[in-house]
């Protein structure tokens, strides 16, 4: 008894009677940061210590193998090591290998590691196109109908009912489809979703097999209900047969992947299928500071329609914190430059780089970011995709840049000719509705716009020099393979969470994504934004900007959901010379926002930030000194055999010449110039405005 005692130690009510429920349905609605994992790991030892189930009896899936083993951990900590906690997948995997023999009178299959190959034959055997984009983007289709149980003479049809927009026409993928069937089967090999479907089948045709399967597990939890598909939930009531012994945790508001099949329809509804059910909400949130919490209720409280089971509301336990915060820039690489600053900010103040995050919604937007962070010297860490410049996409567009580059013969207009030059690898003018192709697009375009801004800003810059600008981009952009700050689409950073978090590029088109074009759709970019709000334990900044690049227009307008959100009063809610004079009587109230060394006022632009003065405020550059580090740096640079951008850029060293840093102290006071710039170059910097060499 003095254990199971010990188990409930430190449970809120609410997670007590989760974890002492009786064995039978129960349904755990639990918010965002309310220590879901905690109380399902608690009742499955809380049950084993009682002496209702065995270890061995309890079978807990969830969907990832990270969350998967996290389980294992906690629940070995507990003294429940018996109990098997795994994905969907490897659980239909281990019970493959034991009953397809038996049952099939042969070897298990060969599992298909990738099916990018046969999806490519199948491709060609019925005249699709085989270039990369489209086949994964079959492939993709392919793996939503097996989740879906959908069969390929079913999907043309499914396909218009569920709005599908793939790379082919409904009915060559339904023919791409069968082809992969028969190419995948008579080569005797099983794809991932054939690891749920076969074990279905036989546990649904095979009484003996699923006597012999349910006498061996009795118990049976579900996390992250809300995230199951139609093939998955299949598999789990082939599991249960007529018994109902299951323990299901999830959150509607997190559901994030209808486009694989998920859906939260099961959670919604599982009072309705368990009429006898316990039901508990989990609503007190111990990740996040009441200020986070807030601002995640009026994200969600806004969502249209929301049925029963998603009317979760938290309630922050921590500690109060700061205030979420919202900015607008002028440009992207403006509001990348700030949001670097606010990390070496953060960090200086003791937050360590890992446990800070930059969240977007497509995973384009990391370059500027990569760039910001790499001028900064900060380290970091792509999560969930390539580093910008790694993208096989942007690799094929440089080498086709570089072959372009060596004729120049496409004109002046720079934008135009990168343009002409990736239309030839697959750039479009419309961007594609979604998948691999969209992410491809998506990184062409900034290509694109990084054409568009250095013509703005360089007289005449023609293909060789922009592809000279994208050659140090990507030398100078590899951070220290060290723990830094992470870069992550909000899709791969569920189920994370960081002390600070920086939501960025929040405009239309952007959040919701410009081809979310139903409620549904929109709604479900909405919860998007849940997410990532719920990531942060204590500091939390949302921003947006109104241009690609500097030296245009402003087109861009922040998201629709961020209207009801932002304060009344806010500079960032502010439109134009009114905004600004708010971020000057801040700064003099004592802001941390970088302050005009001449006049006092606000900074906000990249350059003005580096130079810490505004744009039209009197210079006071010492035109000989920034002779002379010119010179330096490309001594330096021809001695690291690096291009001179990686040493110091023109507005460093504009800077420095104009500041004349004395020491140390200053010179690090210097946007750009961080600990390993400073051992690097620090000596012969201060050795030059001191004019000892």
């Amino acid at each position: 008894m003095a254990v199971e005692v010990r188990l409930l130690e430190g449970l809120d009510p609410e997670q007590r009677a989760a974890v002492t429920a009786p064995r039978g349905p129960v349904c755990v609605l639990a918010g965002a940061g309310t220590g879901k994992t905690r109380t399902i790991t608690h009742r499955i030892a809380y049950l084993v210590q009682r002496g209702l189930v065995a270890p061995q009896q309890v079978l807990a899936v969830t969907f990832t193998a990270r969350a998967a083993g996290e389980m294992r951990t906690r629940l070995r900590g507990l003294g429940a090591g018996g109990v098997q906690a795994q994905t969907f997948h490897a659980a239909a995997f281990r019970q493959l290998r034991y009953f397809w023999p038996r049952v099939h009178d042969m070897r298990l299959w060969q599992l298909l590691d990738n099916k990018f190959r046969l999806v490519m034959q199948a491709a060609n055997k019925v005249g699709a196109s085989t270039d990369k984009e489209t086949v994964r983007d079959a492939a993709a289709e392919i793996e939503w109908a097996k989740s879906s149980l959908i069969a390929p003479e079913d999907y043309p049809a499914a396909a218009v009912r569920a709005g599908r927009d793939g790379p082919l026409l409904p009915a060559q993928q339904a023919q791409l489809f069968t082809a992969y069937e028969q190419l995948k089967n008579r080569a005797q090999q099983l794809d991932f979703d054939d690891l749920l479907l076969h074990i279905a089948a036989i546990l649904e045709e095979h009484p003996d097999v699923g006597e012999e399967f349910r006498g061996q597990y009795r118990s049976f939890v579900v996390d992250e209900y809300q995230d199951v598909n139609p093939l998955q939930q299949r598999v789990l009531d082939a599991w249960l047969g007529n018994r109902d012994d299951l323990t299901v945790v999830g959150d509607a508001n997190q559901t994030i992947y209808s486009f694989a099949g998920a859906s939260p329809k099961w959670l919604i509804g599982f009072s309705r299928r368990f009429p006898e059910a316990t039901t508990v909400r989990l609503e007190r949130d111990y990740r996040s500071t009441p200020q986070v919490v807030a601002l995640a209720n009026e994200v969600i409280g806004a969502a249209r329609d929301r049925p029963a089971g998603t009317r979760l509301r938290l309630s922050g336990q921590r500690p109060a914190g700061p205030e979420p915060d919202y900015a607008e820039h002028d440009d992207e690489t403006a509001e990348a430059a700030e949001v670097s600053r606010r990390i070496a900010k953060l960090a200086a103040n003791g937050v360590p780089l890992s446990e800070i995050a930059v969240l977007f919604r497509v995973n384009a937007q990391s370059e500027a970011y990569e760039k910001a962070l790499s001028d900064a010297e900060i380290p970091y860490q792509v999560r969930g995709g390539e580093r910008f410049f790694a993208r096989t996409e942007v690799r094929q567009a440089m080498a086709a840049l570089r072959t372009a580059a060596a004729h120049d013969d496409l004109g002046p207009d720079l934008p135009a000719a990168v343009r002409s030059v990736l239309h030839e690898v697959g750039l479009t003018d419309e961007p594609p509705a979604g998948g691999t192709a969209r992410d491809r697009w998506e990184s062409l375009i900034a290509l694109v716009e990084l054409a568009e801004e250095l013509a703005t800003t360089v007289a005449d810059a023609g293909l060789p020099r922009y592809v000279a600008e994208l050659e140090a981009r990507a030398e100078a952009q590899h951070p220290p393979t060290v723990e830094g700050v992470t870069l992550a689409s909000l899709h791969a950073a569920k189920g994370l969470e960081w002390d600070a978090v920086f939501l960025v590029g929040l405009v239309e088109g952007t959040l919701p994504i410009q081809y979310a074009d139903t409620d549904a759709a929109v709604e479900e970019e909405r919860r998007l934004l849940y997410v990532g709000v719920t990531r942060a334990r204590e500091h939390l900044r949302l921003s947006w900007s109104l241009a690609r690049s500097g030296g245009g227009g402003r087109p861009r307008r922040r998201s629709r959901f961020l209207y009801p959100l932002v304060p009344d009063g806010h500079p960032a809610a502010m439109p134009g010379k009114a905004r600004q004079r708010a971020v000057v009587a801040r700064a003099a109230a004592g802001t941390d926002k970088p302050e005009c060394r001449v006049c006092g006022g606000a900074l906000s632009g990249t350059m003005d930030i580096k130079l810490g003065r505004c744009a039209q405020c009197p210079a006071d550059l010492d035109e000989d000194l920034l002779g002379r580090l010119k010179a330096w740096r490309g001594e330096r640079a021809r001695q690291l055999k690096v291009p001179a951008y990686v040493v110091f850029t023109d507005a460093t060293l504009t800077a420095i010449a104009e500041q004349r840093p004395t020491d140390e102290g200053a010179l690090v006071g210097i946007s750009g110039i961080g600990a390993s710039k400073l051992d690097k170059f620090g000596a012969d910097v201060l050795a030059l405005v001191r004019g000892d060499r």
